[in-house]
């Protein structure tokens, strides 16, 4: 995809704007936190709220303390092999000599934001840049640490999920935050490439999460698993955890 300007985003450009975020529709066949960089002449919004405590125990809408969700974002620790859930989506991985970088074009100013706070907590730098028809590209730099990532998914020229690829919910947030569109009662994960057996790979670890979905190929937005009805919806909102609060209400899956 290109993008705007002829290098790599200066390490002092600030986040973009991410309210009011631009509309997203889903175009399928039915209609379908922050890196080290201090921000300069653009702020991103403030939070009405701090961020929530990592050590505090989670709650529901009620306020009563909840369970955590087995294999869901909030049972473990953010590591990069998470990463595989945005090549799950619309990222990709390319390699130069001994090092890879990721990259991932978003639709909204929020996406960027949420995605460039989850690379941090994951140790990995990266950058942004608006792109020629009004998206986001956000990347990776070129690291030995996305190596493995790239060894396993590259096949050749192509991108394809490694034997026995599973989704758990830190790859999942990874996903949604990239790519995921909510179209209630409905929730929509749209997908890269156009190699049918790489979307088949991911919808089977898709199945394995409890998270059966059909395939959407038709429409301008591409193609995409729909998580259809509320319960497939809230088990989604289950493995992906909390919303960030960079992302508008209505376009984070809720477990109510």
């Amino acid at each position: 995809m290109p993008l705007s300007g002829s290098g790599e985003t200066p390490a002092a450009q600030p986040l973009p704007v991410s309210f009011p975020p631009p509309a997203e529709t889903p175009q399928a066949s039915r209609r379908r936190r922050l890196t080290g960089r201090r921000p300069t002449s653009v702020d991103p919004p403030a939070d009405d709220h701090p961020p929530d405590d990592p050590t505090a125990a989670p709650t529901d809408a009620t306020g009563s303390d909840r369970q955590l969700v087995f294999f869901g974002a909030e049972t473990g620790e953010p590591s990069v092999a998470d990463l595989a859930g945005l090549l799950a989506g619309p990222g990709e991985v390319h390699r130069m000599g001994g090092t890879a970088r990721l990259s991932v074009v978003v639709q909204a100013a929020w996406r960027v934001h949420v995605l460039i706070g989850e690379l941090a907590q994951r140790g990995v730098r990266s950058s942004w840049a608006p792109t020629e028809d009004q998206r986001y590209a956000v990347r990776t730099a070129y690291t030995r640490t996305i190596v493995p990532l790239a060894a396993a998914w590259l096949r050749g020229p192509t991108q394809q999920p490694p034997p026995g690829f599973q989704l758990d919910g830190r790859r999942l947030r990874l996903w949604l935050a990239a790519a995921g569109v909510a179209d209630p009662p409905d929730f929509l994960l749209h997908l890269g490439g156009s190699d049918p057996a790489r979307w088949a790979a991911v919808g089977a670890a898709l199945a394995t999460a409890g998270l059966t979905a059909e395939l959407v190929e038709a429409g301008p937005g591409g193609p995409a698993y729909r998580i259809a009805g509320r319960r497939r919806t809230r088990r989604l909102a289950e493995l992906v955890g909390e919303r960030p609060p960079a992302s508008p209400p209505t376009a984070w899956p809720s477990r109510v």
